[in-house]
């Protein structure tokens, strides 16, 4: 399961949506995400599944790593949507009821609906990382932040830093399977036992992982030392980000998006 994280990870390509501006490509995802919560009725997510989907083929990313990046997370959106079915009261009576346990036709509702907007969140951002490089990426959000700077904010830094972060993603999941895979030869049990017993079984894994990580981050930072980097201040950038007409079409089809939830937000109920 570690293996299938995918957020993180990069799949190189020829496609309209690998070929388009990086700062695009970032404002659209937080519109994206914004959306999500914008709509509030199940017709609306009608359009969210046409965009998302679309998005994927004219990609080209295969639907194998968006279903990859989904299983990590399944129970994670299984509790939520849990808990918010039994967590969220309604006016009329309840479908079910067993001791405590009450279950509303709204709780239903929100819980669908919690469910709906975890798994397409995890799919936008799963898009954005698998069709931009850590270089794209990262030139893309220091000119976002680049009018920060005026307040004293590093935005080169730290673009870099969130974006190194992010490409650690996949490296820390793959030396996490090694150092399982390691304990597990050596008899290490992961599988069976309470909660807290699998908890005590994870301190193995632990400690290694961090001690890994703390010698990549050093080897990181002696790497980009040797190549004289000095920060932001001076650098200057082989490929420059530029608009083209691919970007501005990607832009009207996501306010396009934006419109009809706003609009449906108002009219379905």
């Amino acid at each position: 399961m570690i293996k299938d994280i995918t957020i993180g990870q990069y799949v190189p390509g020829n496609s309209f949506i690998h070929k388009l501006d990086p700062r695009v490509k970032i404002l659209i995802s937080l519109i994206y995400i914004v959306d999500l919560f914008i709509v509030n009725s199940f017709k609306g997510y009608i359009f969210i599944v046409v965009f998302t989907v679309f998005s994927i083929l004219i990609s080209k990313v295969q639907f194998v790593y968006i279903y990859k990046g989904l299983k990590p997370v399944f129970i994670l959106v299984l509790i939520t949507a849990v808990l918010n079915m039994f967590m969220t009261g309604g006016v009329n009576p309840p479908l079910f009821k067993w001791k405590f346990l009450v279950v509303y036709r709204e709780g239903l509702i929100m819980a669908a609906f919690m469910a709906i907007r975890l798994i397409f969140l995890i799919i936008g951002t799963s898009l954005l990382t698998l069709t931009t490089s850590p270089i794209e990426l990262t030139d893309g959000i220091e000119k976002l932040l680049n009018p920060l700077k005026k307040v004293g904010v590093p935005a080169h830094e730290l673009a870099m830093m969130m974006t190194i972060a992010l490409r650690f993603i996949p490296t820390l999941m793959d030396e996490t399977d090694k150092i399982m895979k390691a304990q597990m030869a050596r008899g290490a049990d992961f599988q069976s036992g309470s909660i807290i017993q699998r908890a005590k079984s994870l301190v193995p894994i632990l400690v290694p992982l961090f001690i890994s990580s703390f010698r990549r981050a050093d080897e990181l930072a002696m790497a980009m030392e040797a190549r004289c980097y000095r920060g932001g201040e001076g650098r200057t950038r082989m490929k420059q980000l530029k608009l083209t007409n691919r970007d501005f079409v990607a832009s009207a089809c996501t306010a396009a998006l934006v419109f009809i939830s706003v609009l449906g937000r108002m009219w379905w109920h």
